[in-house]
């Protein structure tokens, strides 16, 4: 989950207007597949919804083979 935070929070400061704050409510994780030990992840972070009070991101960690390893979606609130 740090690994999917990690990723997300450069896009979602990206787009909080100046002096605007963030929070996440809400994080959903389905880990789907193990990773052994000194296997190179990959990560992608999209948003799904970028409203003016929340925001919604997606992360997808695969392996390198392309196999889905875990699914992570936040919710932030903008204050």
């Amino acid at each position: 989950m740090a690994f999917a935070d990690t990723l997300g929070a450069p896009g979602t400061i990206a787009n909080l207007k100046e002096g605007a704050l963030t929070t996440t409510i809400e994080r959903k994780t389905s880990f789907l597949a193990a990773a052994p030990v000194g296997t190179r992840l990959r990560g992608e972070a999209i948003p799904i919804h970028l409203g003016r009070r929340t925001m919604v991101r997606q992360t997808r960690v695969t392996n390198e083979e392309g196999k889905l390893l875990a699914l992570v979606t936040q919710t932030l609130l903008v204050f």
